[in-house]
């Protein structure tokens, strides 16, 4: 009885969470490994080639994936 009227708590961070269903995770996580990869080849490209124009689409290009995803994350 004692236990249950008491006011301490266990902290939130030990508390097992709710798991909430995202219909886009599988999506999201794609378009996170699309976005990661074309990161990583844009900054390479933007390093390693003589001019810097095409790294720098390649980084725009992989940023709309992160965008999108984003926005993804908000429709949920």
């Amino acid at each position: 009885m004692e236990i249950e009227n008491s006011t301490a708590r266990r902290p939130e961070h030990r508390r097992r969470k709710k798991e909430i269903n995202d219909r886009f995770l599988p999506i999201r996580q794609w378009l996170n490994i699309i976005f990661m990869v074309g990161a990583v080849v844009g900054v390479a490209v933007y390093l390693l080639a003589d001019t810097n124009t095409p790294g720098i689409i390649i980084i725009l290009a992989s940023m709309v994936f992160k965008m999108i995803e984003s926005l993804l994350r908000f429709i949920r």
